[in-house]
């Protein structure tokens, strides 16, 4: 599996690009290497920050295990909770690439339904908004471009998502509720995966933020090989 890249430095955070494959925490049932425990290694002062840092030392925002690119770690508690602020107060842009099926019409909207936990399940819906764990979730897209990879396979929409609310799962449902899931995600869309990719088409592409300083940045992981590919292919 490919490694982990620093993208962005400071003291104060690092912004790591995540590859697919990789859990960014650990979790009660894994037992594998995680993000947090490369991070570790190389920034270990981290080890005491956060709100549960036994588990999650320094992971202000979490990305899917099958999901690449920009994820955010604090180097002290004092900009832990500065950089969480952000996040709860929607001041943190973050910007996804996704590949999904079909030719999703019009090309730019706002997806807003509720997401709840759907029970006895790890799965997220919208169709239980009268749930009590229902929660607000908003979703802006644009279509970047539609094209087929091969006559004889349907349309398939590329396209930049910014969530404006941070569910779990946020971007895969809302794009499965409106009937255009994303290619290679098996638990919202479809079982089998046209482009032969081991993964969902889903990266993180970009976060943009006032740091405490006041200076206004923004990171960008590139787009992986694997899913450059796939939407080049002639």
């Amino acid at each position: 599996m490919e490694q982990p890249k620093i993208i962005y430095e400071s003291k104060n955070f690092i912004v790591v690009d995540k590859p697919a494959g990789l859990l960014v925490h650990p979790t009660a049932v894994s037992g594998e290497p995680t993000l947090v425990d490369w991070v570790l290694k190389k920034y270990p002062e981290i080890k005491s920050v956060g709100d549960n840092p036994e588990i999650r030392p320094g992971i202000v925002h979490r990305l899917d295990k099958d999901t690449s690119g920009v994820i955010l770690i604090a180097r002290n508690q004092n900009y832990f909770e500065y950089l969480k602020k952000l996040f709860q107060t929607r001041l943190m842009k973050k910007t996804y690439l996704a590949l999904v099926y079909g030719k999703l019409e019009p090309k730019t909207g706002t997806i807003e339904k509720p997401i709840a936990i759907k029970s006895g399940t790890i799965k997220r819906t919208v169709w239980m908004k009268k749930s009590k764990d229902a929660k607000e979730a908003i979703t802006e897209y644009e279509v970047l471009k539609y094209f087929k990879a091969a006559r004889d396979l349907p349309y398939f929409s590329f396209l930049r998502a910014v969530p404006k609310t941070g569910r779990t799962h946020q971007i895969r449902i809302h794009l499965a509720s409106i009937g255009h899931p994303i290619v290679g995600d098996s638990l919202y869309g479809k079982k089998e995966n046209p482009f032969g990719l081991k993964r969902q088409f889903l990266h993180a592409e970009s976060l943009e933020f006032n740091t405490a300083e006041g200076r206004r940045i923004k990171i960008e992981a590139e787009l992986p090989e694997e899913l450059k590919s796939a939407i080049t292919k002639p």
